[in-house]
């Protein structure tokens, strides 16, 4: 699949979340020619409308919400009744801060089927389709928060554990089908989702993402951390013993 990119071949690319800023970094490092086709999936036609104004290649939309599973494959189906759909960016996501979880548990709730649920639900009946047709490429977007649970945010670090743990699954249940799952973990991204929130060590922007994430595409990675040094920092994270874990971890 990668080398159709490297080749310059019109792609038909679909991205759920279609305002998400990492997301659409991504299709912007791609570099598609003119004559490919961007499928932005999301709530907000109007948001939508402005993100795909930007793109270089044709643009549609379609309404896409993450927490409405019942119409999933409905909506995967007819996509792929229009046409064989070569990437899937899964970028649907939202980051609720924890004190406001606590007070509106069902926002939790709703956390969780956004990050994790959706993802679940659409990239089924996507890779579906992509191990019918024998190709294909998913890119997940999870995080390093899916590394270990924070104190600060254990609700957000469920959701992309779970997604993460799926994304890998995912991987190995299509290994041989000719269908590839590339596992994006960026550190803190600073960007419109973190606004106001102090930068973590190895901050990353959307745009440094999107780069690594394309050039990983142009490999034959299945997993990139963003920046990359953050790999074995995670590492270590996990062999941080609990009590300290408490202490340090905000």
């Amino acid at each position: 699949m990668p080398d159709t990119i490297l080749a310059g071949r019109p792609q038909r690319v679909l991205l759920l979340g279609g305002t998400s800023e990492i997301g659409l970094a991504v299709v912007e490092a791609l570099g598609l020619v003119p004559e490919s086709e961007v499928i932005l999936a999301g709530r907000d036609a109007e948001r939508l409308a402005a993100a795909g104004s930007g793109l270089p290649c044709q643009v549609s939309t379609v309404p896409f919400d993450a927490t409405d599973t019942a119409v999933h494959q409905e909506l995967v189906d007819k996509l792929y009744a229009e046409g064989s759909v070569d990437i899937v960016i899964s970028a649907a996501g939202v980051l609720t801060p924890q004190s406001e979880l606590e007070q509106d548990v069902r926002r939790a709730a709703t956390m969780i089927e956004t990050n994790f649920t959706g993802h679940v639900s659409t990239l089924l009946a996507v890779a579906g389709h992509m191990r019918a047709q024998g190709r294909g490429t998913i890119v997940v977007l999870s995080s390093v928060a899916a590394v270990r649970p924070r104190k600060a945010n254990p609700v957000y670090g469920a959701s992309k554990a779970g997604l993460d743990a799926f994304a890998r699954g995912l991987a190995d249940s299509l290994h041989g089908s000719g269908v590839r799952v590339l596992l994006v973990r960026p550190g803190f991204v600073i960007g419109r989702m973190t606004e106001g929130m102090p930068a973590a060590p190895m901050s990353t922007t959307p745009a440094a993402v999107g780069t690594a994430t394309a050039l990983a595409l142009r490999g034959k990675r299945d997993t990139v951390w963003v920046p990359a040094q953050l790999a074995v920092l995670a590492t270590a994270l996990k062999y941080v013993p609990r009590p300290l874990w408490r202490r340090v971890s905000r």
